[in-house]
């Protein structure tokens, strides 16, 4: 019996010992599913633009090669300015975090909002942290905070085209009770008591430190920037079928304010698609016919589909170079905000 017993007990053994050796690994299938989702979300940026093409080229041939170039450089500055307003304010919650490796975090990870749902773009960038030892809470409250930093910034902007607003898009009107609630919010102790209660449900400490003046006045000083650099992309434009003036930069640029605030509370659209065009369209008319504010319209929204995968695959190719250059110093994991696997 011993003599029969034994080769099938080994075959046990064996089975068992090449099922342990041929399962993958938790980090592994996390490394896999990363990977995985940015590919689903660039498919997604990149389906986008596809199906926008017919209408892209069209309005192309009507605006000049120039202002198309110089409208696209102006935009990626805008992009930069964003980027920069997320990383002031990650750093102000925590060890610093160099710009190249934050600008892949979030520039990779806001990819994400081309998918259906703004939580994609949230979860991507946690996932992202992680590998950098930027824990997940750390980046969900930067993000959180820079997108009601960008709402403030918007809604300032934004007041540039209130008569724009009130007289044809008096549904946007309600988003102006919104600015004295995030003037609020953006006060340090306010928003060091919210990132505690963001660190509570997540099971982390609270912060040891009240988030800086500095930090907040930097982000928001970006932010303004950005929507500035925004407004000034779709002004060259516009110009390429009417004559250049201030009144028009003005206007267009808080359009392209608000345009945002409007999309960013439209969360089912990927990307606010529509939303934005909406708000654009109807600021343009007072400027060009209906017909060449919607060319312009779907023009401006690609050149950001564009803009966001040129600066994603920038951001990439910096770090890689960085890293095979031992520029890049070591990871350093958040002291206080580390994520354990033993949770109380």
């Amino acid at each position: 019996m011993m003599l029969t017993g034994c080769p099938s007990t080994r075959s046990t053994n064996e089975t068992r010992s090449w099922v342990s050796i041929r399962r993958p690994s938790l980090p592994t299938l996390i490394l896999l599913v990363r990977y995985l989702l940015v590919l689903a979300v660039v498919a997604f940026a990149v389906y986008y633009l596809q199906s926008q093409w017919d209408e892209v080229s069209e309005a192309i041939s009507t605006i000049s090669a120039l202002s198309i170039v110089v409208s696209f450089l102006v935009l990626l500055l805008g992009l930069a300015a964003g980027t920069m307003s997320w990383v002031s304010l990650l750093n102000g919650l925590g060890p610093r975090v160099t710009v190249p490796r934050a600008a892949q975090v979030m520039l990779v990870g806001q990819l994400g909002k081309y998918v259906p749902g703004s939580v994609w773009s949230y979860l991507l960038q946690m996932e992202l942290g992680r590998q950098y030892g930027i824990s997940r809470p750390r980046v969900l409250i930067s993000s959180l905070y820079v997108a009601g930093i960008g709402v403030v910034s918007s809604l300032v902007l934004g007041g540039l085209a209130l008569p724009t607003v009130l007289r044809g898009h008096r549904e946007l009107l309600w988003l102006f009770p919104l600015l004295p609630i995030g003037l609020i919010c953006l006060h340090p102790r306010v928003m060091t008591a919210v990132a505690d209660v963001v660190l509570r449900i997540f099971r982390r400490p609270p912060l040891d430190h009240v988030v800086s003046s500095r930090a907040v006045a930097q982000s928001l000083l970006w932010s303004v920037a950005s929507y500035l650099l925004y407004g000034f992309h779709l002004w060259l434009l516009v110009n390429s079928l009417i004559d250049p003036s201030l009144k028009s930069l003005i206007l267009l640029t808080g359009a392209m304010s608000l345009g945002f605030s409007a999309g960013l509370f439209a969360f089912i659209f990927p990307s606010g698609v529509g939303v934005r065009e909406a708000v654009l369209i109807g600021a343009m008319t007072v400027l060009v016919t209906v017909p060449q504010a919607t060319a312009l319209s779907v023009v401006s929204r690609v050149m950001f589909t564009v803009a966001d995968l040129v600066a994603a695959g920038g951001a990439v190719l910096i770090v890689m170079v960085l890293r095979r250059a031992h520029v890049e110093p070591p990871v350093v994991e958040d002291p206080t905000l580390t994520e354990s696997t033993h949770r109380p």
